[in-house]
């Protein structure tokens, strides 16, 4: 697998899309510096999922995007892409070829693909995870990796190691279980808080709740007891309501009827004045049509006498031309003579005809003023009829208003009754209501000061449950506290006999050895030195500087025993032993006893450790000839004195060989060997007496907890007392206000009644003054009726003699008229003769023909006049029958008249009589009324206690109605069970569903605790076996890349030697990591004492290392060389060519040795300011063109 590929755009300095293809060789990138090269590099680390901005060289996560130039606009996004050959299978995944892009947007959203596919960060770290690449491998060699290397503290090494040694993944998962674990502790505790919390909440509850469901049983039987018995009384109510209001409703409509029926009768009486009205009217068209018909007959009679006249005329003109023609002879003197006596004649009936005539207008004239004063007359008898009729009516409507005042005035009685009567009932009750407000308030006023000195308890008790809270706090740290050190030493002595069991720090030879004597295949083996000597504390350093190496020497009964072992190890390649058989030790003899006395003496070393004495002579040959000193200048002293004969070793592990060598500097940490056994013993000491304080501890914690409860219990009795005062509290409270309403309210019906009574006071003098009123106007109605009743009698009178006047005058005129008539008659025949007789006498000699033709015309002429007198007297007879008729019909009519005005009179009697009536069932109606209002009443306060006790109208009520046996016996029962619920006392309802909650939640978070230390123990199994196996693995990796790490520094550096130490061996996961080179033709350093050339070498020593034991698909080195001088970058060259076979390499440069190495070579430049440019050689091809090799 290698790095077949980069695409960059928009990435810092690369605006354009730019690719760099690489060949599995060695890659330099060259250029200027701020060219970009490095931008290379960190896009590289960037789409390998780098999230930190330092590592970026940036301020933030944006100054990844191109930036833009004075000539270019910045860029949204910025975008990398790595493609991998996998055709190695390196990643587990089909494809031979992996594209893994990041893309970042200027908003700050980040994208990750891998082979087009969108993914995760965290996808992306597991990819690369122990394959060496990846933001924490080390295939990207920085001056920052090289810093780490170089740090001073050596713990800050770790992490490369551990990606060498392929045990990230572990650590991330151990890491990832120890948060789990962390967190699952601090759900255990939290968990365990709650649950002592709630256990004592739970009891307290539970007495509450059983309280509280009791009083829920009694609640619900008074309530089902008295919603029945209310519901009985409310049947009861609406039985005798329902006959209230059939009552109610017969008295109103027999009022209704009889107020129907009184203006049945008042409309009876109007109704025949009405009549007598139209009677009147209709008897005076009667009349006036038989004087219009008497007017028609007059005419008839005057036309009766022109006719009559004229018929005279013609007999008279007939004779007198018979005459004439009888004594023609002697006519004309006779003629003459009749000419002048018509002419008289004439002039006589002219004169008598104007005086008819003036007459005639004079009677005419007589006649009009008659007619006009019928016509008044008439007018005003109708008017005078009229005002009678409206004095009547107006007199009618007085009575019904006074029987209606009447019945108005009792119904005010009986209302000013029942409104004082309530007024003095609410004055009691009002009375009765400030009495229970004062007692409420009373209550109220100790039921505040109750609970304010229950405050004070209170306090008191939160106080003490703080106290009794902190001292178990501090007893539960404190047990937890020695828990964890308990556990800690538990561990530790685990550990150590895990070590003992397993001879950690042995040799591996000792290790087999001790192995296969345990299984049994190897006889009478006792055990390395170390395990069978016990040395005090005090002399651990000593002793275990003075054996040395001794104490890996394994103990055997004889040569053959030891024989076997070096057999078994040769076989098994396992490395060398010392064997020490005991049958043929020879204990030493230390002659020198006088340095006993020396200032710093201590003792022989044998003498200061305690063993078998089987092993004496094994502990004597070993420690007795070595003398422990307490310092350095003892020693010293000693060994001149005593001429360097023996060793002496100083109790911090200074020694002084015999023949006068010296050695000594810092201590190794290999004297954890010898000392296990006493740490071993020294922790089980400490673990028993750990034991014994945690359990004292225990017991406080106990005693502290049960302390608590009880304050705990206290105050949650005492807050029970609180709440159960604060809810008396509400509930005075909403007394009183239930009170102060009701008071409000019953005041405002006082006020109410007060008004209402003075408004009654008032509307009964107002009906007393209107009664009074009424009965005046009765009075004064009827008089000016009777007064219009005689007015118009006499005006009827009156009428009669004009009528007769009319009728007298009528006949003047029509005598006046048939005189006229007749004298015209005669002036026309006058006339008519003299005109004939003139004719004649100028005619005279006319012939006897035309006269007997005359005397035929005028035969006809009266024929014809004749037949018209006989029409004009019938006529005249037609008309005196019509009139004699229509003088009956007035008669009738007259007599109709009385008729009705009989009816009338009678319906006056009969509307007085229904009117009284019609009092006495207002009243009646009144008394029904105000029952049924009092029924309503009550009705209406049964149906509000339903709803104000328990919030049920009606129809709900009789849902939850129960069949009585008894009614009284129903209302003894609620009368027990209200006395057995105030005994109960203070009710908490909500404890029923907050014990079910509590308990609830007790029960849920005790599964959840056994789930939680489930999870807890299985975490630290998992972290325990992980830890075993980063162990494992990171000691054989550590072991390898330490051997690496000496090879590649002596090929690098030409000779000496490098080693990696761990500075804890015991702690291999966690310890720091020194190390120590040799620089050819140099003492042994560490590497702070180094150059900063000589430590940048090492470093890079040290990776070429890690590449050889671990190596990387690709390795990008950026400048890692800069600190080398020129012969120092040739060898890293060539040190590169040959692990390019294993490794691709990129190198970013500025060194000619490095560059010479290179197969291709890319060139950045920065033509145009802050945009980046590359160039592409190929030294390989070049080579082959220039035939340069």
């Amino acid at each position: 697998m290698y790095l077949k590929a980069l695409e960059i755009q928009g990435f810092k300095s690369f605006p354009d899309k730019t690719v760099l293809t690489f060949d599995q060789d060695i890659t330099a990138i060259v250029g200027p510096n701020g060219s970009g090269k490095s931008n290379i590099s960190d896009a590289i680390r960037w789409v390998m999922g780098e999230q930190s901005t330092k590592a970026l060289r940036g301020g933030k996560m944006e100054d990844v995007i191109f930036g833009g130039t004075q000539r270019r606009k910045q860029l949204g996004f910025a975008e990398v892409s790595l493609v991998l050959d996998n055709s190695g299978r390196l990643f587990d995944m089909e494809e031979s070829e992996v594209m893994v892009t990041r893309r970042y947007y200027r908003s700050g959203e980040s994208e990750y693909f891998i082979n087009r596919h969108a993914v995760r960060l965290r996808d992306v770290n597991e990819l690369f995870m122990d394959t060496g690449l990846g933001r924490e491998g080390y295939s990207i060699i920085g001056q920052g990796k090289i810093d780490e290397i170089l740090s001073v503290k050596s713990a800050d090494r770790r992490e490369v190691f551990e990606e060498a040694a392929g045990i990230s993944r572990y650590r991330h998962r151990k890491e990832e279980a120890e948060r789990k674990l962390e967190r699952t502790q601090e759900n255990l505790v939290r968990i365990n808080d709650k649950i002592d919390e709630l256990e004592l909440q739970v009891e307290p509850l539970r007495a509450q709740s059983e309280k509280a469901r009791k009083y829920l049983v009694l609640r619900d039987e008074l309530r089902g007891l008295e919603i029945s018995v209310w519901l009985d009384q409310l049947d009861r109510l609406r039985s005798s309501a329902r006959k209230l209001l059939s009552d109610y409703d017969n008295a109103v409509r027999q009022k209704g009827e009889a107020q129907q029926a009184l203006e049945s009768l008042y409309a009876a009486a109007e109704g025949c004045a009405a009549k007598m009205r139209e009677k009147d009217m209709e008897a005076e068209g009667i009349w006036f049509q038989m004087q219009q018909r008497q007017a028609d007959a007059n005419e008839c009679e005057r036309a009766v006498v022109v006719l009559k006249a004229q018929i005279q005329s013609n007999l008279e003109n007939a004779g007198r031309v018979r005459r004439e023609l009888e004594a023609q002879e002697g006519r004309a003197g006779s003629i003459s003579g009749q000419i002048a006596e018509r002419q008289a004649r004439l002039t006589e009936i002219a004169g008598r005809m104007e005086a008819l005539r003036d007459e005639l207008a004079a009677a005419e004239e007589a006649g009009r003023q008659v007619r006009q004063s019928a016509g008044t007359l008439r007018d005003e008898l109708e008017t005078l009829r009229q005002k009678e009729a409206v004095e009547t009516a107006s007199a009618a409507e007085a009575r019904a208003l006074l029987s209606a005042l009447a019945a108005a005035a009792q119904e005010l009685l009986d209302r000013d009754e029942a409104v004082r009567q309530e007024l003095a009932g609410g004055e009691q009750k009002l009375s009765a209501t400030r009495e229970e407000a004062s007692r409420a308030g009373k209550e109220l006023t100790k039921a505040r000061e109750d609970r304010d000195s229950l405050l004070n308890i209170i306090s008191g008790y939160a106080m003490r449950l703080d106290s009794r809270e902190k001292k178990a706090k501090a007893a539960e740290e404190t047990h937890v506290k020695l828990q964890m050190e308990e556990n800690a030493v538990a561990s530790r002595i685990h550990m150590l006999s895990e070590m003992e069991k397993l001879y950690e720090g042995y040799s591996k030879a000792v290790k087999l050895v001790m192995g296969e004597a345990e299984r049994g295949n190897l006889k009478h083996i006792h055990g390395p030195v170390a395990g069978l000597i016990h040395v005090p504390d005090r002399y651990a350093v000593a002793v275990e500087t003075a054996l040395g190496g001794a104490m890996q020497h394994v103990v055997v009964d004889s040569e053959a025993d030891g024989k076997a072992a070096i057999q078994y190890l040769k076989r098994r390649d396992g490395g060398r032993c010392t064997f020490l058989p005991l049958n043929t030790i020879r204990p030493s003899d230390f002659r020198d006893r006088g340095v006993a006395r020396e200032p710093g003496f201590v003792g022989l070393g044998d003498e200061l450790v305690e063993f078998d004495i089987r092993y004496a002579k094994i502990v004597s040959n070993l420690l007795g000839r070595t003398v422990i000193a307490q310092d350095m200048d003892a020693a010293i002293s000693m060994a001149r004195k005593y001429s360097h004969r023996f060793k002496i070793v100083t109790l911090d592990g200074q020694v002084l060989n015999p023949g006068g060598s010296m050695t000594g500097g810092s201590v190794s940490r290999s004297a954890g060997i010898l000392s296990r056994a006493n740490e071993l013993e020294r922790l089980q000491t400490q673990s028993e007496a750990l034991r014994a304080q945690r359990a004292e501890a225990q017991r406080a914690v106990e005693e502290a907890r049960r302390e608590r409860t009880a304050a705990a219990y206290e105050l949650e009795t005492a807050q029970a007392q609180r709440r159960e005062l604060e809810d008396s509290i509400l509930k005075l409270e909403e007394r009183g206000a239930h009170f102060a309403q009701v008071l409000e309210s019953q005041e405002t019906q006082r006020r109410e009644l007060r008004t209402e009574l003075e408004q009654i006071e008032a509307r009964s003098r107002r009906t007393e003054e209107d009664t009074r009123n009424a009965r005046a106007r009765i009075q004064a109605l009827e008089g000016s009726a009777a007064a219009l009743r005689t007015e118009a009698e006499g005006k009827a009178a009156g009428q009669e003699d004009l009528k007769a006047r009319m009728e007298q005058v009528s006949e003047n005129a029509a005598r006046l008229n048939l005189e006229l008539a007749g004298l015209e008659a005669e002036r026309a025949a006058s006339r008519q003769a003299l005109s004939e007789l003139e004719g004649l006498r100028a005619d005279i000699t006319g012939d006897r023909a035309e006269r007997e033709t005359m005397l035929a015309q005028l035969q006809e002429k009266n024929e014809t006049l004749t037949a018209q007198i006989g029409g004009r007297e019938s006529v005249l007879q037609t008309i005196r029958e019509e009139n004699r008729e229509k003088e009956a019909a007035i008669q009738r009519l007259n007599q109709e008249k009385l008729a009705l005005e009989g009816e009338r009179n009678r319906a006056d009697r009969e509307s007085r009589d229904k009117n009284a009536e019609l009092l006495s069932m207002e009243r009646e109606v009144s008394v029904l009324e105000q029952k049924k209002v009092a029924a309503e009443l009550e009705e209406k306060q049964i149906l509000d206690k339903l709803w104000e006790t328990y919030q049920l109208s009606h129809e709900a009520a009789r849902a939850q109605r129960l069949e009585l046996e008894s009614v009284p016996k129903a209302q003894r029962r609620i009368g027990e069970l209200k006395r057995a619920i105030t005994g109960l006392g203070n009710i908490n309802l909500d404890a029923i569903e907050e014990f079910q909650r509590v308990n609830e939640r007790y029960t849920y978070l005790t599964g959840q605790r056994d789930d939680v230390q489930k999870s807890k123990t299985e975490l630290e199994s998992v972290i325990a076996d992980l830890t075993g196996e980063m162990k494992t693995i990171f000691a054989q990796q550590f072991s390898i890349i330490n051997q690496a790490f000496g090879e590649t520094f002596l090929e690098l550096f030409g000779g000496g030697k490098a080693t990696l130490e761990l500075e804890d061996e015991a702690d291999i996961l966690n310890c720091g990591i020194e190390i120590r080179v040799q620089p050819p033709g140099k003492a042994l350093k560490v590497l702070s004492l180094l150059s900063g050339g000589e430590k940048a070498f090492v470093a890079i020593a040290l990776y070429f290392a890690i590449l050889k034991v671990r190596p990387t698909p690709f390795c990008v080195m950026d400048e890692i060389e800069a600190a080398l001088d020129d012969a120092n970058v040739t060898r890293f060259a060539r040190y590169l060519r040959q692990m390019a076979d294993r490794t691709q390499f990129i190198v970013i440069t500025h060194r000619r040795g490095t560059m010479e190495e290179a197969d291709v070579l890319y060139g950045v430049t920065m033509q145009e300011q802050g945009i980046s440019r590359l160039l592409t050689i190929n030294l390989n091809d070049v080579e082959e063109e220039l035939k340069i090799k």
